[in-house]
Formats: structure tokens, C-alpha cells, sequence
């Protein structure tokens, strides 16, 4: 359908997306040798959790410096988080535990115990410590919750606030529907009859919006609250604009004009959209462009994923994500862990657009994002052999992988292996195939930056509910962090600092509270 024929029958469009909800819920750098590598650290860390803390971590700081006088500089320059606190805030290796040392030594690049770390730095590494025993448990790879690699708010979970996903598809995972089912509505664009039903049945269409809504507001139901979105309260609103194979440009107009005009029935706040259009456009004729400007014109805050191609000639950015009030969102990688120090970037797209407007506009972790594995399907089942074979006893192992046949044939075959052989398969396995656990594996994409930055916005809008969409953004990007090393163009004004944000529409919702 051309442009002109779509915007015309526009409003056809969205009363035939309005079938009736059948039971839907809720309307200092050191001249010593560097410290080890990550992966050699982390089983020491694991063994030391309940240790005491270690000998002097170096000759230097045991004999001089700060911690022989016990005075504490004014100002502190944290290697961690490269941030500058107060002196009182710095915390001395002799007060962490030898295991919180060698998670900050391996994380922190050119980092060395005597320097120190703020305390907020140090209560992460000590979380991640405790998260790291946890998931020694699991056998897959080792991926840190987000809001813990975050430092987000953990009071804040999005309760109130409606978030509405657009994807190719979605699936009814425990972590959005248990104890409670948090799906208020289910759309397909493309049929009138869909109902909330058709999620109880998985198919290929529906992993990424599975994921990507499971990312922003799953509750962690299959990991014991483990892998929990920073919006675990809120409620949901999936809406279905195409399928595995392709998304057109214009149902995503669609999609985006149906949320717009039920938001207020639905209480959303947040529009997620994982996916975009066919084509770059000017936002001055383009209609998908200018439904996400109508959008935010009628109070919903339209976060965008920017897109995966920074390694293409001309790294396009497309809409929705190119619309000028939409807050895109670029990819970090974090290595998995909380040191900002340590953070770099992933290849999402970036502007200038077509209009010359500079996007992304932030970036948020983009790579090693755990997402659900879709139930019922030959990746689950394999997902779910692969953890049971890492955890079993050498004495069970086998007996384990006979008790699954045609799971994996790789498998299958090496069922003679010796026992050091076939746990090496097994491994393999595991990383080859990126999973964590059973229920879940680690992803990338800016599909997947995107709603945890929409889950971010989710809490600020718990925390203040009069913000705007434009003060959301403001306050995103104020308080987002520059990585030193990477052009302003691509990251925009930087990582988002989840903690910050949250907490300064709190503060504004408190002083707002005083004027009134």
C-alpha cells in the first residue's frame, strides 16, 4: 500500500485492530604486572566467598600510602565506575572480602586493590559475588542480572505503568503471566481475530517479542526472581505488526496509531518498538515517523531500538527510531559485568538521518542480555539437556544423556566419550549455543537495549507520574554517562545510568509534591 492510501485509511485501520478483549486482565594505574583474566578468577572468587579477606594484596600498600596513615583524601576517583566521591565513600581493600577483590581485579581494567573502590561499587561487586554462587549452580554461562550490572533502583518496578511492545510476536511466558497474568491486551494488526488466547501457543514469530518484552517487565518466574526486568510490575500491551519473515513499514504505523489511541483505556505510558521500518525517510512525510511524533504529542514516551548495522558503509538509522521526539537507543557491551571502566561498545546503528539528526541518543547494554527461551520448542529441550549434563555427578552423567535420546545427535554419538571428553562437549554446548540455564539464554541486539531502557523509563514513571515524555528523555540523557572512548556519535550522550534517572524523577516528584 502506498503512503498516501495507508495515512487515508488510517482510521479504518484502527477500529478493525479493536475486536473485543476476551477476558484480558487489568484494563590509579599501578607500574605492577596486570591483574589475571576474568575466567581465571572467577572459581577462586566462587571457593572465597566465605573466606576471610586475603594477605596484602601488594608490598606497596602494605608498607605506605593511605592505609598506613588511615587519613582519607577529600576526593576519591573511583577506577570502577569513574566516578569522583567523597573520601569518606572509598572503602580500602582491607574492608572487602578476598573474593569481592578478585571480581573488581578481573573486571576493572588497570585497577589494583590498593587504589580502593567507592562503596557503591564495592556493594555490586559484593552482589555479584553472591549472584556468581548462585549461577555456579546452573552450569551455563555466567550472565549477571541486568539491574544488578546496572545499579538500578530495585524499589521501583514499574507498577502502575503500562508499557506497549510492537514485534512480529509474542508468547504468554511465565515471567509476564505468574502468579498474575500482567498481559492486558493482545493486537494483531493484521487480524481482526486475534485474541489473547493465541499466545498460550508458541511458533516461530513469537521468540523476539517474547524476549524482548520478557527482557523489560518478566518477574524471573523460572529463576526463582533471579532474571527479573526492572519493570516486573508493570503491565503489558502486546501489539503483533507482522510476522518472522517481515515486518512492513506501515503496519508499524498502524501499530503505533492503535496504542496512541487506547492508551489512556491501557494506563500506558511507554511504547517499545524492537523493530523498524523498510527505509530511511524524512519524519516530515514519512507516516510512521510522524505517528511516533503523535505519540509522544499525546504523552507516551516512544523508546526505539536504533538498529544493528554500525558496521554498514552508511550505518543507517530507520524509523521509528529516526523520528526526532523518539529516544533511540544504541548498544553497550558491558562484558557482562558492573564496571563502567570496562565498558565498550556494540555495533548498533548511527545517524546522522536522513533530517541530520543525531542518533542514538543514549546506549544501554546490547549484548550478553538474558532472554527466555521460548518453551515447548527443540531449543528449550536441548537448553534444558545441556544445563541438566553440566550440573550431573561424573557417576549419573551418562545415565543422564541415555535418558534423553534424539535431544542432540552430537550428543547421541559421544555417549562413549570419556567422562573428561563428553564434559567438554558439554561446555561447548553450553557456550556455543549461549545458554544460561534451562529457561534462558544470553542475546544481543539493540532489540534488546531498547526495553530495558523503556523499563528504566517505567520506573521513572512509578516514581513521578506527572513527567512528561519530554522530561523522561531529559532526564535520561542528563544523567547519562559518556564512555571517554568512543565518538559522541555514536553513543550519543552515553550509557544509561539507570540509578540516577530514577532517582531524580523522585526527587522531582518530591519537590513537585512541596509546591502543591
Amino acid at each position: 500500500m502506498a503512503e498516501a492510501d495507508a495515512q487515508s485509511s488510517a482510521a479504518q485501520d484502527d477500529e478493525r485492530l479493536d475486536p473485543p478483549p476476551d477476558g484480558a486482565p487489568g484494563a590509579a594505574a599501578s607500574d605492577q604486572a596486570p591483574p589475571p583474566p576474568r575466567d581465571a578468577v572467577l572459581a577462586s572468587a566462587l571457593t572465597a566467598r566465605d573466606a576471610a579477606p586475603g594477605a596484602a594484596p601488594s608490598e606497596r600498600d602494605a608498607t605506605g600510602q593511605a592505609e598506613a596513615t588511615g587519613d582519607q583524601p577529600q576526593r576519591f576517583g573511583c577506577a570502577s565506575c569513574c566516578r569522583e566521591v567523597a573520601g569518606a565513600e572509598r572503602a580500602s581493600w582491607r574492608e572487602l572480602d578476598g573474593d569481592v577483590l578478585a571480581l573488581a581485579s578481573a573486571n576493572t581494567p588497570g585497577w589494583h586493590p590498593e587504589a580502593g573502590l567507592c562503596r557503591p561499587c564495592a556493594l555490586r561487586f559484593a552482589e555479584a559475588r553472591d549472584a556468581l554462587v548462585s549461577l555456579q549452580r546452573g552450569g551455563g554461562v555466567v550472565i549477571l542480572p541486568t539491574a544488578l550490572r546496572l545499579g538500578a533502583v530495585e524499589r521501583y518496578t514499574g507498577r502502575g505503568v503500562g508499557i506497549a511492545f510492537l514485534d512480529a510476536g509474542f508468547f504468554a511466558h511465565p515471567d509476564l503471566i505468574t502468579p498474575h497474568d500482567r498481559i492486558a491486551r493482545y493486537v494483531d494488526v493484521n487480524d481482526r481475530k486475534a485474541r489473547r488466547r493465541d499466545l498460550d501457543r508458541g511458533n516461530p514469530s513469537s521468540w523476539h517479542g517474547m524476549m524482548t518484552s520478557v527482557v523489560a517487565c518478566g518477574n524471573g518466574s523460572l529463576s526463582e526472581g533471579f532474571y527479573r526486568g526492572l519493570a516486573s510490575d508493570a503491565r503489558l500491551v502486546l501489539v503483533k505488526c507482522g510476522s518472522v519473515g517481515r515486518i512492513r513499514h506501515d503496519d508499524l504505523r498502524r501499530g503505533l496509531r492503535w496504542v496512541v489511541r487506547h492508551a489512556r483505556q491501557y494506563g500506558i505510558r511507554v511504547i517499545n518498538v524492537s523493530c523498524g521500518g523498510d527505509y530511511q525517510a524524512s519524519y516530515l512525510h514519512d507516516g510512521l515517523s510522524q505517528a511516533a511524533e503523535w505519540a509522544t504529542r499525546e504523552g507516551l514516551l516512544v523508546v526505539a531500538a536504533a538498529g544493528n548495522q554500525g558496521q554498514a558503509p552508511d550505518h543507517p538509522v530507520v524509523p521509528p527510531a529516526s523520528a526526532p521526539s523518539a529516544l533511540t537507543v544504541g548498544g553497550l557491551d558491558d562484558q557482562r559485568w558492573p564496571a563502567f571502566s570496562g565498558y565498550d561498545m556494540y555495533h548498533s546503528s548511527y545517524g546522522p538521518t536522513l533530517d541530520g539528526l543525531q542518533k542514538p541518543e543514549v546506549i544501554a547494554p546490547g549484548i550478553w542480555v538474558a532472554a527466555p527461551i521460548l518453551p515447548g520448542t527443540p531449543t528449550a529441550a536441548q537448553a534444558e539437556l545441556y544445563a541438566l549434563l553440566a550440573t550431573a555427578p561424573d557417576a549419573t552423567l551418562r545415565e543422564s544423556l541415555r535418558a534423553h535420546p534424539r535431544v542432540d545427535p552430537d550428543l547421541d554419538a559421544a555417549a562413549e566419550l570419556a567422562t573428561p571428553l563428553l564434559r567438554q562437549l558439554v561446555l561447548a554446548k553450553l557456550r556455543d549455543n549461549n545458554v544460561i540455564s534451562g529457561s534462558y539464554k544470553h542475546v544481543d541486539g539493540t532489540s534488546f537495549a531498547a526495553p530495558i531502557v523503556a523499563s528504566v523509563a517505567a520506573q521513572m514513571f512509578e516514581a513521578h507520574p506527572g513527567l512528561t515524555p519530554q522530561q523522561a528523555k531529559l532526564i535520561l540523557l542528563r544523567t547519562a554517562r559518556r564512555l571517554p572512548h568512543v565518538p559522541a556519535e555514536r553513543q550519543g550522550f552515553g550509557v544509561v545510568d539507570a540509578r540516577a534517572a530514577v532517582l531524580e524523577a523522585e526527587r522531582l516528584a518530591q519537590a513537585a509534591s512541596k509546591k502543591a
